[in-house]
């Protein structure tokens, strides 16, 4: 309650100075603020965004600046005087520059390069140099680097000469006269150091390191197994390139996260949040899936048709259609979305398909046979109370062989969905495709035409010579 009243506050606040048409006044208050609430600010006063970010110091702009959704950032370059832009774009970090580039069209990335100071211009083109996605589009250049020979009295004036310019200070790099890295010491390890102590002396030789064409997805693997708040990149040759910090692929988690959570759904990920998004551009990110599943429902139309004489002859199969298809389809999404999580966070890999195949058999068998107990069960139930004259009867005289076929049916069936669902996630990855896109739809669509294969296969073997 408290934190709603004091954001409610803030913007009163900024009501009042914005409405003084005070300069000094207006720039006073938002340099007082916090990064995030300024942000909010922004968020919450669409027309003041220009002025907001023109009215703060620098530093501070461009610290507001990289944490803004990228539609709010186009918005804000697109408004700012050129000067003003020059001067937020050569303060931005080079990674948070890199990445907002990365998403204009090529047009704009050249003009705005050309506002860039000529060292900032060189660091920038060779970020953007770096296939998209790779771990090179991550890494900043500014970083601290000392030789293994320097003392630690020498590396404490290095950190006071460097660190100001520095993306973080928390590890110091050890490099070689040829560039080549040779350790990463954290700073607590210099300040308990005597002055007078050589780098070599705190060497271990323990470090990780990621390359520049890496995947983004490595570099966030590697952050969360070994507790590091940046990462050296290095080229094949073993030279440090860059440093890749958590801020960076914190964002790139979220981004993967959001993108695989709509692929789930059945859409390809959207470039800039949903209301941002153009009607037209919203509409074919959608039908593309859309079309896909769609016409992988006609297999199931072409399923029905082939036993259409079997459905002729018994409708009351008919009924329990939809029964079978949605306990298949929601065995397999549940399946496919636990695997998904599962290699998202590196629990699993392709090489563990065959203890998942074993595990989903299991519990496929075993959650089809409830649904087959209790699907047996309802129509026993059902039939019992048409015989006291309660209900309707709808299974008429062979409806212990109906009930057997359904119980069977959706052990059958939730015990192939569970397996698929599992498998083709690993499938894609094996291809090289992203496993998001097998999830929900695409599994329930699969499973609907097969699932009603099972089904009928059943039913033909249990009601031959009766109802068929």
């Amino acid at each position: 309650m408290s934190l709603e009243i004091e954001e409610i506050s803030i913007q009163q606040q900024f009501e009042e100075v914005i409405a003084s048409e005070d300069k000094l006044k207006i720039q006073e208050f938002l340099n007082h603020q916090n990064i995030s609430d300024v942000a909010e600010l922004i968020y919450e006063n669409e027309d003041y965004e220009t002025q907001i970010v023109s009215h703060l110091s620098l530093h501070r702009a461009a610290s507001v600046f990289k944490i803004l959704e990228l539609s709010t950032q186009k918005r804000i370059i697109k408004h700012l005087p050129a000067f003003t832009t020059a001067e937020l774009l050569n303060e931005l970090p080079a990674d948070d520059r890199t990445a907002f580039l990365s998403e204009l069209p090529g047009s704009a990335v050249r003009e705005l390069v050309k506002a860039l100071n000529p060292d900032e211009r060189k660091v920038t083109l060779s970020l953007l140099g770096y296939p998209e996605g790779s771990v090179g589009r991550l890494m900043t250049p500014d970083y601290i680097y000392v030789y293994e020979n320097d003392t630690v009295e020498d590396v404490l004036n290095t950190i006071r000469k460097y660190a100001k310019n520095s993306e973080t200070i928390d590890v110091i790099y050890v490099i070689d006269k040829k560039g080549e890295l040779l350790d990463d010491i954290r700073i607590k390890d210099f300040i308990m150091a005597t002055p007078d102590k050589k780098v070599n002396e705190l060497m271990d030789g323990r470090f990780i390191t990621l390359h520049a064409d890496d995947d983004q997805e490595v570099a966030n693997e590697a952050f969360k197994m070994n507790n590091r708040v940046a990462l050296p990149v290095v080229s094949k040759t073993n030279k440090l390139l860059g440093i890749v910090t958590i801020d960076d692929v914190l964002w790139v988690a979220n981004e993967e996260f959001s993108e695989d959570m709509q692929k789930m759904g059945g859409t390809e990920a959207l470039d800039e949040p949903y209301l941002d998004t153009p009607f037209f551009k919203l509409v074919k990110k959608r039908a593309g899936w859309l079309v896909v599943l769609f016409l992988g429902e006609f297999l199931t139309a072409s399923a029905l048709a082939f036993f259409n004489d079997e459905i002729a002859k018994a409708t009351v199969l008919v009924m329990f259609m939809p029964l079978i298809a949605s306990s298949g389809g929601n065995s397999g999404s549940q399946a496919s979305t636990l695997i998904i999580q599962s290699m998202a966070v590196g629990e699993i890999t392709v090489a563990d398909w065959w203890r998942i195949m074993r595990r989903e058999i299991l519990s496929g068998f075993t959650l089809g046979s409830i649904l087959g107990i209790i699907g047996f069960f309802r129509i026993c139930l059902w039939h019992s109370l048409m015989a006291h004259g309660i209900m309707q009867d709808l299974y008429g005289v062979h409806w212990f062989l109906i009930a057997i076929s359904v119980g069977i049916s959706l052990i059958g069936v939730v015990l192939w969905g569970s397996v698929t669902g599992s498998m083709l996630p690993l499938l894609l990855k094996k291809l090289g495709a992203d496993p998001a896109v097998s999830s929900a739809p695409f599994v329930a669509t699969l499973v609907d035409v097969t699932g009603l294969i099972i089904y009928f296969s059943v039913a033909y073997l249990f009601l031959k010579g009766i109802l068929l």
